[in-house]
């Protein structure tokens, strides 16, 4: 709680020393807060067949937000963490324009952060998605910007953007659209480019089953380079009114090398290079009549090069592998809306892929053995669905999906129903009550009889072949009052959990991480979301989360374990307005963890602070944002075991980034863009 009550204050601090300057007293602070909380505002959200649609443009409005990626974490509820979303607890799969597509969450995110925040028309939150939009669990679906009436043919946005983490590292960025008559196309292309640097380190009291008790101290410095290019073309043609066609293709390539020295007990160089490719290319088709038809295709290869030798130059290993996925999806949906009011939806969604993967090694040591596999998967779901408004106060959209899937390894249907009620008796009050079920699949490489080895080969990789599908069961309440303040709770339940966990080999000195099911995860919580204005200097959101969470593996190895954890967590983001002409913004962002739990492991605190300042020119076509994040290196987490005879601790350490980003727009620039390409299970 210490250090809780540190980066709050240190933000309130911030914000406070302002606030003196700016209305010469701390108690003028205190006191306009009731005020500015019951004040009216323009509406931000509204109820519509079981989603909440949020006007996001007012809501980052005069925000230092400039790309989508961005723009969704000023959503209430949403809480952004390394890299990925969630929403009352869960998951959320973020989608554009409602096209749901294969990508990675890494790819996903290069994706939302090259397209402008300018672009966006509104966010459909989903708490729980109806299974016409091909999404079990929590959703994002953001709207783009169509080109409407006489705007410029051509427009379009560059930024550029330079950052300093222990080592400089570079982005640009370009967007264009075109619009003559019922055409309209747009291009996006995005590069990063740089050096990276980190460290880690770990000591581990490694037992055997003979009784000895081996120290093995590991730390490791790595330097790192390599670019990314991220690129999208795409066209609609509107042939009439609610009948149109398009296409997009959506490509990347990306080049990395690493060296990492390792030094401790094992004093070794490993050298990595990879070199990603994926081209993705989709079709859709909506007639008239609520016929929507699509199809996908996405090509992903990803070879990795690896040599291992100790500080004389002697080789140890050298290992080559690729991991190669052909995905296709095809779908067919139909809508219907009766005179009466209700709204019928079914349809049919087919997924298959083949993962065609392999692995080499030589060696002067105990080297992994080869593997080469080739497999191929399947995925068949079929739904339907109603939905209805009664009254314009009360909604309901419930549906229910069969799936089939079918791999090497298992054969299984399930059936999961969605059901979302929303009730609005009043402007003011909005209730939402939801539950689902959902199947979750692993990572293509996770179910490969794979080793990849680390730090002189004590460290091991090792892929599952019996790692099974997990099945989750979620409920969630939300209300929100006046549009703006937001409770939510929610309890979930994961059969079969899948997670990546860590163990020492009771026989040979090996630090195993291997993806395993448990028998269960769950988690119950509670959020607060809190917005407040002070004048039209301050505007601030504030977030807290309660949450109880429990893990049970009955077969984990030698050592079965049953354990549950209490957790808080509390975010504070403060927007202070300095001047308006010209434009100048400031600012300051705090959040703090209590920790958690994964299996056996223990995640400890964290917490961190940011700070960054926006000024916008040229009649707010040009933009300069300046920051520095992680200001106190308190923000990555060293997680540990000591459970029986397993004792570990990691070493992770934190560093401050400093970030300058440019960014200018021509035209009217109404933008309009596409869906990304969920390939969350690649690598």
């Amino acid at each position: 709680m210490k250090r809780t009550l540190f980066y709050l204050f240190c933000t309130m601090i911030c914000i406070s020393a302002y606030s003196q300057s700016k209305d010469e007293s701390l108690d003028s602070l205190y006191y306009s807060l009731p005020e500015a909380m019951v004040t009216g505002d323009k509406p931000i959200v509204k109820a519509d067949k079981g989603k909440l649609i949020y006007d996001l443009p007012h809501i980052i409005k005069d925000l230092p937000v400039d790309n989508a990626y961005d723009a969704i974490k000023e959503l209430p509820g949403v809480i952004e963490s390394n890299g990925s979303f969630t929403l009352a607890g869960r998951g959320a799969k973020v989608v554009i324009d409602g096209k749901v597509t294969n990508m990675t969450s890494e790819q996903l995110n290069m994706l939302l952060k090259s397209i402008p925040a300018s672009s966006i028309a509104n966010a459909e939150v989903m708490y729980s998605a109806p299974a016409r939009y091909q999404v079990r669990g929590a959703m994002i679906n953001i709207t783009l910007k169509k080109a409407e009436g006489d705007v410029s043919p051509v427009l379009g946005e560059v930024t550029g953007k330079w950052q300093y983490k222990e080592k400089h590292a570079f982005e640009e960025r370009a967007s264009l659209i075109f619009n003559k008559n019922k055409f309209s196309g747009d291009v996006l292309y995005s590069h990063t480019h740089g050096e990276n640097f980190r460290e880690a380190g770990a000591v581990s009291h490694h037992t055997l089953n003979d009784g000895t008790v081996h120290d093995i101290i590991n730390d490791a410095v790595v330097n790192g380079k390599g670019y990314n290019h991220n690129w999208r073309v795409g066209a609609d043609y509107l042939i009439d009114k609610d009948h149109s066609i398009s296409g997009v293709y959506t490509g990347l390539w990306s080049d990395d090398y690493s060296l990492q020295k390792s030094s401790g007990t094992y004093n070794t160089f490993n050298e990595y290079s990879t070199n990603k490719k994926m081209n993705n290319a989709r079709l859709d088709y909506h007639a008239p009549f609520g016929l929507s038809a699509g199809a996908e295709m996405t090509l992903y290869e990803a070879p990795i090069l690896q040599t291992m030798s100790d500080y004389d130059g002697n080789n140890i290993l050298t290992g080559t592998d690729n991991q190669k996925i052909s995905r296709w999806k095809a779908f067919v949906s139909q809508e219907h809306n009766t005179k009466s009011g209700w709204g019928i939806n079914y349809g049919v969604i087919f997924n298959t892929s083949t993962d065609d993967s392999w692995q080499k090694f030589t060696g002067t040591g105990d080297v992994p053995e080869d593997m080469s596999s080739v497999q191929t998967e399947s995925i068949l779901n079929i739904y339907a669905g109603f939905n209805k408004t009664f009254n314009g106060k009360f909604m309901v959209d419930i549906s229910l999906a069969g799936e089939r899937y079918h791999s090497p390894m298992w054969k299984m249907w399930d059936l999961y129903p969605n059901a979302v009620a929303v009730y609005m008796p009043n402007k003011d009050h909005l209730f939402q009550l939801s539950v689902s079920g959902e199947k979750n699949y692993p990572e293509y490489w996770a179910v490969k009889s794979s080793t990849n080895v680390g730090m002189g080969g004590y460290q091991q990789i090792v892929g599952n072949p019996d790692l099974k599908p997990s099945s989750s069961w979620d409920g969630q309440f939300v209300y929100m009052l006046k549009n703006k303040y937001l409770l939510a709770a929610w309890f979930n339940y994961t059969d079969d959990y899948f997670v990546q966990t860590e163990y020492l080999h009771p026989e040979r000195l090996n630090n195993i991480y291997k993806w395993l099911n448990f028998d269960f995860h769950y988690t119950a919580g509670m959020q607060l979301s809190i917005p407040f204005k002070v004048g039209k200097w301050l505007d601030t959101k504030l977030t807290l989360t309660g949450l109880y969470q429990r893990e049970k593996d009955s077969d984990f190895y030698d050592i079965p374990f049953d354990r549950g954890r209490f957790g808080v967590q509390a975010r504070m983001n403060n927007n202070i307005t300095i001047s308006r002409k010209p434009f100048l913004l400031m600012n300051i962002a705090g959040n703090y963890h209590s920790g958690g739990i994964q299996g056996i492991m223990d995640i400890p605190q964290g917490g961190g602070l940011d700070m960054s300042l926006t000024w916008k020119f040229n009649k707010e076509r040009a933009s300069l944002k300046v920051g520095c994040y992680d200001i106190f290196e308190t923000q990555g987490v060293s997680p540990y075991i000591n459970y029986g005879n397993q004792v570990v601790k990691n070493w992770y350490p934190s560093y401050r980034s400093y970030n300058v980003t440019f960014t200018y727009r021509f035209g009217a620039y109404k933008e309009k863009k596409r869906e990304e390409v969920d390939t969350s299970r690649f690598r």
